[in-house]
């Protein structure tokens, strides 16, 4: 079919935000369901977003809202545990050298500002609504939905997360698989002087670090050895976090000062995911998370998800037929720079596991970064 006339996406984060707002643009019919009720517009702490996010932020134009938002810096400090500084890098500016190097952003905000350029464009949006059954025909795909609505879509898109029902639904094996570590973060008021996200490896955590998010905030974190869920109470989760923060310098004790509600704090593991192959099977494509996902080491995550859609979304546009070619063509463009940014963001964490002391921790990350300059 040369001229498809409907999409459905399955799940509303960034990369089927963006998706949707590019395929609204060129024309073609949207709808997009996401299963959580409230959108997740105040879930989560802070982000980090670096300049190939950007880029693609640029061209779903809402980079001056996320600019005028978030707090732009261009380098990365690493400190002693007590807060004395080792050294300061400039970031590599991913996105071109007019975009900042990096934007530290409150989560939340970053969502709202695409949930509102998703209902500009013009997209069906059903929240609280999964996809109960997809069932493939030669040219399109049927859709049962969980109220018990039905509807037919010449492609689905799936970026339903890195727990994706749509990825195992269409008999995809690879689910995630844990790191062996696990990120405590919470949201907290900016410490006057940071001005840049540092990092301090080693203490009593492997990674202790804070990004600005606005003028007034921040969000902290630290990395740990993975724990089981279960044994810990989610009532003691402030506890826990200021607890592992406490042996930190530097603004760490100002910032602590903060770690008090447990419904504030985030705990999760890290996890590694790389569907390999190819991301499709017929007219279901994965995108983002659910065909990939990576410990946020390199924070990459987000990035690689929206560059995801802007390929994803070229594609679809270009006039070619929908067909296995163009998907694959797809997954070919991508697996390059998602499998560096994937591996690369293991091994930072691997090596902190395996305790490499003389491991080239500069030189890999200024590979990747490198590599991600180039447009995908």
């Amino acid at each position: 079919m040369t001229n498809p006339r409907s999409v459905l996406v399955v799940g509303g984060g960034a990369s089927g935000n963006a998706v949707t707002i590019l395929l609204r643009r060129a024309g073609i019919a949207v709808d997009l369901i996401e299963a959580q009720p409230d959108w997740n517009a105040t879930t989560g702490s802070g982000i980090t977003l670096q300049g190939n996010a950007l880029r693609v932020l640029r061209e779903l134009d809402v980079w001056e809202q996320v600019n005028a938002d978030g707090f732009p810096f261009g380098s990365l400090g690493v400190t002693a545990p007590d807060g004395t500084a080792l050294f300061v890098s400039d970031d590599i500016r991913t996105g071109g050298d007019d975009l900042p190097a990096t934007v530290g952003m409150q989560r939340p905000r970053l969502q709202q500002i695409l949930i509102d350029a998703v209902r500009a464009s013009g997209a069906t949006v059903r929240l609280g609504t999964t996809a109960a059954a997809l069932e493939q025909g030669s040219d399109g795909v049927f859709v049962r939905f969980s109220d018990g609505t039905e509807n037919r879509y010449d492609l689905v898109i799936a970026a339903d997360g890195i727990n994706s029902a749509t990825r195992a639904a269409i008999g995809i094996t690879e689910k995630p698989e844990p790191t062996g570590m696990a990120i405590w973060r919470t949201p907290a008021p900016r410490p006057e002087g940071v001005t840049r996200t540092d990092l301090s490896y080693g203490g009593q955590a492997y990674i202790a670090g804070y990004c600005p998010t606005s003028e007034n905030t921040i969000y902290a974190y630290v990395v740990e050895a993975c724990r089981d869920r279960a044994s810990i109470d989610p009532a003691t989760y402030a506890d826990e976090m200021r607890r592992l923060a406490q042996g930190y310098g530097g603004f760490w004790p100002e910032i602590t000062e903060h770690i008090t509600d447990p419904a504030k704090v985030n705990y999760t593991w890290f996890d590694q995911l790389l569907v390999e192959g190819s991301w499709h099977r017929g007219r279901i494509v994965l995108i983002g998370d659910a065909a990939h996902c990576c410990p946020p080491t390199l924070a990459q995550g987000a990035a690689m998800s929206l560059e995801d859609a802007s390929v994803l979304s070229e594609l679809l546009i270009s006039g070619r037929p929908w067909d296995d070619e163009l998907f694959q063509e797809y997954y070919e463009r991508r697996i390059p720079r998602v499998q560096a940014v994937v591996e690369a963001s293991v091994q930072l964490g691997q090596w902190q596991l395996d305790g490499v002391r003389d491991a080239d921790v500069p030189g890999l990350i200024g590979r990747t970064m490198s590599l991600l300059k180039e447009r995908p």
